[in-house]
């Protein structure tokens, strides 16, 4: 039998299994209002004055973030728990650049000669103020509860460069066809990744996270083969897929871009 439980910033579904769903139908209203997707969702730009406009939402959905503690997280399923850290990290990285909108050309303003934005501690998470870096690197990649590559074209920088910030909240439930879609859609962009010639170019993502590639995952030991798997998004022949696959196909890395992924700054 399932009932509904009823707290401060949580609505819960308790069965017997005694799982928790976390609710982020706030931070999904903000996406649909203020994140518009071009190019077929390859590329999305953030209407970030909106965002500004809507802050109070925001900073509700913060707090109900806040309020989540270790514990109760640690009962959510493992999806649940990527799903609300996805979503922690681009709210909070939302949030961070509205600390100086519209003064600001890329989130790299925001940082200084002796730490970079990515460390800043204000992030209120998991009991702890916490940086960006904390929820991307240890939180998420450094836990080794997920082996989850997809997350790179997840997690927002609030960059040109970066995969798109997706228009809908992630959730445990869709988890799945949500990570896929958005590694697919980041692949088939043509301007981050493309095979000129017989050379691969492709994102500088791929070369600052090449580890997190090579873990198996779907049978990828290499980044080669990580991307071998999604030939169809690159428009790879089976013949070029092979040689891929094989390491017989350079690769270099694109420079990155860290304009603002702002509306008006993106042109599809």
């Amino acid at each position: 039998m399932l009932r509904l439980l009823i707290f401060p910033w949580f609505i819960v579904a308790v069965a017997a299994t005694q799982t928790l769903a976390y609710d982020h139908n706030i931070w999904n209203v903000l996406l649909d209002r203020h994140v518009q997707a071009l190019d077929g969702g390859k590329v999305t730009a953030v209407d970030y004055r909106g965002m500004a406009n809507d802050r109070e939402m925001l900073a509700e959905y913060l707090q109900q973030l806040a309020g989540v503690s270790q514990k109760q997280f640690e009962a959510l399923p493992g999806d649940d728990q990527l799903a609300f850290l996805i979503n922690a990290y681009n709210a909070w990285t939302v949030e961070l650049i509205l600390t100086d909108y519209p003064d600001i050309d890329s989130i790299k303003d925001l940082g200084s000669f002796f730490q970079s934005p990515w460390e800043k501690r204000f992030a209120d998470l998991l009991g702890k103020k916490r940086t960006l870096d904390e929820i991307e690197h240890d939180l998420i990649r450094g836990s080794g509860r997920y082996n989850e590559p997809r997350i790179h074209f997840a997690v927002n920088c609030a960059s040109i460069g970066c995969p798109a910030l997706k228009t809908e909240a992630y959730t445990g439930t869709a988890l799945e066809r949500q990570l896929e879609e958005a590694t697919t859609l980041f692949l088939a962009d043509r301007s981050r990744n493309r095979l000129k010639e017989d050379t691969l170019e492709i994102s500088s993502i791929f070369k600052w996270y090449r580890e997190d590639f090579e873990t198996g995952w779907r049978g990828a030991d290499t980044l080669p083969q990580f991307l071998a798997l999604y030939q169809d998004s690159l428009r790879l022949s089976d013949a070029e897929s092979k040689k891929l696959a094989a390491g017989d196909i350079d690769i270099d890395f694109l420079q990155y871009d860290w304009s603002l992924n702002s509306i008006g700054n993106i042109n599809p």
